[in-house]
């Protein structure tokens, strides 16, 4: 966003280069005055570490316990120029405390006074932004009364110090030594000549300011126009002309640069040029990215680009302000044609610390002090924070973060761009070995490019390159302790002739830096070009106008999510998924459905018009996304751009001119910057520039037509008022404000961020159960909805983010890195203290499950501190935020997550120690609707615990309940059974004798699809009528039902003794419970205890289904297979349930082969569907086929040797599977080895149909048993694989 100039209101003249020139500096009137902002620092930081702040006061502080010099004191703005200007009102503190962040500081001749240059950004609630340039140089104090009250200040200091020392005289050395900012300087002497001020020996200086603030950020520009001005002040000679004539000039006659054009005006000694990129161009960007990538080094900075594309927390850590906006605009300048949403502070004051409380994302700089380490730097929130130390080239990244896609393609090619112009990939002194790998491969690229299409005419900088090297780099660092220079050392060889003898308007260096921004931008630019290059495809563009649009922005989805993912790359959705939920990829497409009704967003504009070249280069609409890697091939142009405009000048100011000054003012004194004339500084001419006017004059003209255009559309205000609802939703708070900083203001702050996280939560909880429920993709057409797993996975991460950030909001001490895990850990201490723990108060899970033998499943006890112990146990996760992440899903799963979280608060003793009263926590209303929006989630059923944590031991419970009425409880064989699921199976058990309830630990099965159940048979007592088998996860409580409803032993049923039964999830009580209160028909359940007995032994008393419906019931299952195999791989649920399960394909064939079956016992003995495969078989085996065509007898004798080899293979197999269950496993694998079409035909047309079969049966209906193969073909294009448990040691 650095490119986007506040919005001109008004009246405006976005003409003028710079708005106002200001002075900041000691007021000599009020003398010296405690920085009133450093001491609500050491109020906010005593209150943060629940501290009373009078001993704030008397205990280490900014303040109080350093050294007078060390002290910071109160700046003022001595001066701005002009007063105010209509469309940028001038905020006197703001600009105060950016420009002296610390406020003055003292030093004396010993010291190092270099002048300091830096930069600082205002935004405006509204997000438009201003920016500051400043000079901070140091002046000799000639006021007696403030060396006074510096020596008096010392005295005191050194009086108190004495004291202290007496006191405690064993520790008082070192913290007298700490609190030195000096490593070594240890020596008594030293420290004493360090912590003094003699009036009479000493001279004092005191830091001043001069500061340009600038609708653009034309940095370099500012920067020498500055520069110029201190040489002026300190010269031995005076200026050419007063310094009056060249502030007036760059205030008042100094033009914006037009788009694509360059401009030259006139500093007090030399001539200073800036240019502005086209309308076509990316915008306008001044600050350097080599130095952000020397600073971070190339990895680094990816590692933080994708942190600020996710909106995370992002922290830089520097001691340089410069260094921290460098950073923040280099990367934010990256983003296009994205841009940053969310709070941007590139350098917060001290007196804005307790906004890192801010339960937001957001961007910020805070300046290290010399010598503190990381590790003392108290933050409040980790949990998603990405923290940048610029100094020490260190980051600290967040937990599961994405990669960027194609990222080490995408690495290449800017290290390509970098190596070019002799900058070091690692950083100027950090060097990782994935970097120097990266460079070598680099290297060996450009070396083998025989066209050499990306090197320049000029060799590769070796020096540059070596700057990598850790000991060149420790000898630099020397050399710059000494104050020699290394860096100026140029091994290059000169450029080009060409290139020499065009005259430059600016220096090489700067020349250099343009085209290396450029190039940088036009690779990131072209990355996104690439990736979203179809997303205008996807954006839902629902409502027929403006008003309607803005009025319910908040209820419309406007971008078609699920799609657009499934068009992408495999590799590219962990990153993507988060990506599109984004504030800034939200605000995007907002900004292209707005673009219908007014006029396109710059960005956005010149975004279009990219994608609008490749579609015309590559022809590829409309193509599928391919993960292939595509380069830039702007790089070329973009440089020339820049080189043309530098060096052919378009525009030049007018020169500063002599002002009718009063005689005698403007007096000038070395090394003092003089007292400014306010009245000729004050107002600009009256239109002595064409240039100016003219531009005025079409503004006017774009305003009238602007305001005209509202008017026509909508009524101002209410425009204004939606176009703000609509941008901020999802963001919380934009921007602090700096300039009011009374307890009242940081209240009202932290009101905002209650509301803000408490419509984040609804929100949130929102699109979770409508993305699960997938109503509103039904609504928009998209037929049967579905969430994929990834997405599910990427709402589910942000939630835990959001929870972290609730739980971060207002803590008064800070323990671990997750504040929410930290919350829990004393909640369990604190529990499991008292002593009657056994009378813990648990909260019964699902109730006893009876059946009709009265045996049940024990009931499972719920309660926080267990779920806490076992996410403790499970040694795979190893950080607290995983801990908290892992129990939020599991609360989650188990749908306890808004009851859990319920009982931690309704600690309140703990809650009152562990939270300030402004927390988020302590707000009861805040808190209890929080707690029923995540309530509401309990209405789908989440796997993302189960799913996740796919290694872990898990324990299960299983029960065995028999029909008692029928048979024995209990059998007198040894009975086995295997639990098998998603992910694996526990291999053959046995049950401990006498019995049926038994738990064992295995790693995690995932969702259980099928249960083996068994017995040898021996014993008086073997024959043994099973009801179902329920299994249960100890962990997440999910419990499954496996009907059976049929014997197992020898001669009874059809012999079995061994049976497949298939799982389905049971709903909990308490769902049932809301199914009752929601008066909703409940769900399906299992199929009636004897699902099997009536179709064989039981088929007289039953009602048979009729030809239709066996036909529909054909039809449906096959259906359910063939919409299970066009679902995306990762949302599929269980196969076998599909064709073992209630209405599956196996049951279906079974009732179309029951159709007409003679099954009337023959001497007291069941026939079954086996006996006619059987008698089938046996008829194959002895007859040889005979037809009229050759071809067709060859086909039908492949056939018929297929089903007898499976048929035989099935009967020969080491299990004991009755007859029923031999023709589920004839199913499954006729399904999979897709024989079913060519088995059927020989089954219908066999003479053994006739013996067994009704005439009216189907199978002996010729057109039904074309229709029905014609059916089955249809799976023919499948590739079905089948669980191990349905064809376990069936050799085919």
């Amino acid at each position: 966003m650095s490119g986007s100039a506040a919005p001109a209101g008004p009246g405006s003249a976005p003409c003028r280069f710079a708005h106002y020139f200001v002075l900041c500096g000691i007021d000599a009137d009020s003398g010296l005055e405690p920085d009133e902002l450093a001491v609500l620092y050491q109020w906010l930081e005593a209150d943060r570490h629940g501290k009373s702040s009078d001993t704030a006061n008397r205990t280490s502080g900014e303040n109080f316990d350093q050294s007078p010099l060390r002290r910071t004191f109160k700046s003022k703005v001595l001066a701005h120029y002009p007063q105010n200007i209509e469309w940028n009102p001038f905020d006197q503190d703001a600009v105060n405390m950016l420009c002296m962040p610390k406020g003055l500081s003292f030093s004396t001749q010993t010291d190092n006074r270099d002048p300091q240059f830096h930069s600082f950004i205002i935004t405006r609630e509204d997000g438009s932004r201003t920016y500051g340039f400043v000079l901070t140089f140091y002046e000799e104090v000639l006021s007696k009364q403030i060396c006074t009250a510096m020596q008096t200040l010392y005295q005191m200091h050194n009086a108190e110090q004495c004291n202290s020392v007496c006191a405690s005289s064993s520790c008082s050395m070192d913290s007298l030594a700490s609190s030195l900012d000096e490593g070594d300087s240890t020596s008594l002497a030293k420290m004493q000549r360090y912590n003094s001020y003699d009036i009479n020996r000493d001279t004092l200086y005191v830091s001043k300011c001069i500061c340009l603030i600038a609708p653009l950020p034309f940095m370099q520009a500012c920067k020498k126009f500055l520069i110029q001005l201190y040489r002026a002040v300190t010269s031995q000679q005076p200026p050419p002309l007063p310094l009056e004539s060249y502030i007036h000039n760059i205030l008042y006659e100094v033009p914006l640069p037009p788009p694509g054009r360059s401009l030259k005006f006139y500093g007090v000694y030399e001539p200073i040029v800036c240019q502005r990129p086209g309308p076509n161009e990316l915008p306008l960007s001044d600050y350097p990215l080599r130095e952000a990538f020397e600073l971070l080094g190339l990895e680094n900075l990816i590692q933080v680009f994708t942190c600020v594309l996710l909106e995370m927390q992002i922290l830089l850590y520097s001691q340089d302000y410069q260094r921290l906006m460098t950073v923040a605009e280099g990367i934010t300048t990256l983003l296009f044609p994205f841009q940053w949403q969310h709070v941007y502070v590139p350098i917060l004051p001290a007196s804005l610390l307790h906004f890192l409380d801010a339960p937001v994302p957001y961007l910020m700089g805070l300046q290290s002090k010399e010598g503190t380490d990381r590790s003392k730097l108290e933050l409040p929130q980790e949990a998603n924070l990405c923290f940048v130390d610029i100094d020490n080239h260190f980051i600290e990244l967040p937990e599961e973060l994405p990669q960027f896609p194609n990222k080490l393609n995408f690495i290449q090619e800017i290290s390509e761009v970098l190596l070019q112009f002799g900058i070091p990939l690692e950083g100027a002194l950090h060097c990782s070995e994935s970097a120097t790998k990266l460079k070598n491969l680099v290297l060996n690229d450009l070396a083998n490019d025989k066209k050499n299409g990306n090197i320049p005419s000029n060799p590769i900088n070796m020096y540059e390159l070596l700057k990598g090297n850790e000991t060149i780099a420790r000898l630099q660092a020397l050399a710059k302790r000494t104050g020699v220079s290394v860096d100026k050392m140029n091994i290059a060889t000169p450029l080009e002739e060409k290139e020499r003898n065009v005259k430059l308007q600016c220096e090489e260096d700067e020349l250099r830096d343009y085209k290396l921004n450029v190039q940088l931008r036009e690779v990131f630019a072209n990355r996104f070009t690439q990736m979203f290059s179809d997303y205008e495809a996807f954006v839902i563009q629902a409502a027929q106008d403006r008003e309607s649009w803005l009025t319910n922005r908040e209820q419309m989805q406007n971008f078609d999510k699920a799609s657009f993912l499934s068009d992408q790359p495999e590799p590219y959705l962990p990153f993507l998924s988060h990506f599109i939920e984004t504030q800034m990829f939200a605000t995007f497409i907002d900004n292209k459905i707005m673009s219908q009704w007014e006029e396109k967003d710059s960005f956005l504009r010149v975004f279009d018009s990219r994608i609008e070249k490749i579609r015309l280069y590559n022809v590829r609409v409309p193509a599928l996304r391919t993960s292939t890697y595509q380069k830039c091939n702007t790089l070329k142009e973009a440089a020339q751009a820049i080189e043309q405009r530098l060096t052919k000048i378009d525009h030049t100011a007018i020169h500063p001119h002599l002002l009718d000054m009063k005689i005698g003012q403007g007096k000038y004194e070395q090394g003092f910057f003089p007292k400014l004339q306010s009245d000729v500084l004050a107002t600009g001419p009256t239109n002595n520039n064409r240039w100016v006017s003219r531009s005025a004059t079409a503004q006017r003209r774009k305003d009238r037509l602007r305001q005209h255009s509202e008017h026509i559309g909508l009524d101002n205000d209410l425009r204004e008022k939606y176009m703000q609802e609509a941008r901020t939703l999802g963001k919380n708070l934009r921007q602090p404000k700096l300039s009011d900083l009374s307890p009242a203001v940081i209240a009202q702050t932290n009101w905002k961020f209650v509301e803000g996280l408490l419509k984040e939560c609804r929100m949130k909880t929102k699109r979770m159960l409508v993305e699960k429920m997938g109503h509103e993709a039904v609504e928009l057409g998209h037929g049967e909805a579905n969430i994929t797993g990834l997405e599910e996975n990427t709402l589910i991460a942000s939630l835990c983010d959001l929870l972290e950030r609730i739980w971060s909001h207002g803590l008064q001490v800070k323990q671990g890195k997750s504040a929410l895990w930290s919350h829990l850990i004393q909640y369990q201490e604190r529990e499991e203290k008292q002593e009657h723990l056994a009378e813990f108060p648990i909260t019964a899970g699902p109730e006893r499950r009876k059946s009709d033998t009265g045996l049940m499943l024990p009931t499972l006890r719920v309660s926080l501190i267990s779920d806490m112990r076992h996410i403790q146990n499970m040694s795979e996760i190893k950080t607290d935020v995983g801990r908290a992440r892992a129990w939020i899903r599991l609360s989650l799963e188990k749908k306890l997550l808004s009851q859990h979280l319920k009982q931690l608060l309704s600690n309140q003793a703990l809650a009152k120690k562990l939270y300030k009263r402004y927390a988020f926590l302590r707000c009861e209303e805040e808190r209890e609707q929080f707690l029923y929006h995540l309530l509401s989630l309990n209405a789908v059923n989440y796997f993302c615990f189960t799913s996740v944590f796919t290694t872990i031991m898990i324990p299960y419970r299983t029960v065995i309940i028999p029909i008692k009425k029928l048979s024995n409880a209990i059998t007198t064989s040894n009975p086995w059974i295997c639990v098998s699921g998603e992910l694996g199976d526990t291999g053959i058990m046995q049950i401990p004798k006498n019995l049926l309830e038994m738990t064992f630990e295995c790693q995690n099965l995932g969702k259980l699809t099928t249960v083996q159940l068994g017995h040898d048979n021996s014993g008086l007592l073997a024959k043994w009528l099973v009801d179902c088998v329920m299994v249960r996860n100890e962990i997440t409580g999910h419990t499954y039902k496996f009907p059976c409803g049929r014997w197992l032993g020898k001669g009874i049923d059809d012999g079995s003794l061994e049976r497949i039964l298939i799982g389905e999830l049971v709903s909990s009580s308490s769902d049932e419970d809301l199914g009752k209160q929601c008066r909703t028909p409940p769900q399906q359940k299992s199929p009636t205890t004897a699902r099997r007995l009536s179709i064989t032994s039981l088929t007289g008393k039953n009602t048979k289904p009729s030809a239709g419906q066996i036909q529909e019931g054909i039809g449906e299952a096959v259906n359910n297979i063939v919409k299970h195999f066009h679902k995306p791989e990762k949302e599929r649920g269980s196969l076998t349930v599909l064709l073992c399960g209630e209405n599956g394909l196996v049951v279906a064939l079974e009732q179309v082969f029951h159709h007409g079956f003679k099954s009337a016992r023959i001497f007291h003995k069941n026939v079954f569907i086996w006996d006619f495969i059987e008698k089938v078989l046996a008829y194959f085996e002895t007859t040889d086929q005979a037809g009229d065509n050759e071809e067709d007898v060859l086909l039908q004798k492949s056939s018929c040797n297929t089903f007898c080899r499976y048929v035989n293979a099935i009967n020969t197999a080491p299990r004991n599977m009755g007859k029923d269950g031999k023709f589920q496993i004839l199913v499954c694998l006729g399904t999979r080895d897709h024989l079913l079409p060519q088995w059927i035909p020989l089954l219908a047309e066999c003479p053994a149909i006739t013996r067994m079969y009704e005439e009216n049966a189907l199978l002996r209906d010729r057109m039904m048993v074309n229709s029905l193969i014609r059916v089955l073909q249809t799976l023919q294009d499948f590739n079905i694989i089948l669980e191990g448990s349905l064809i376990k040691g069936v050799d085919v």
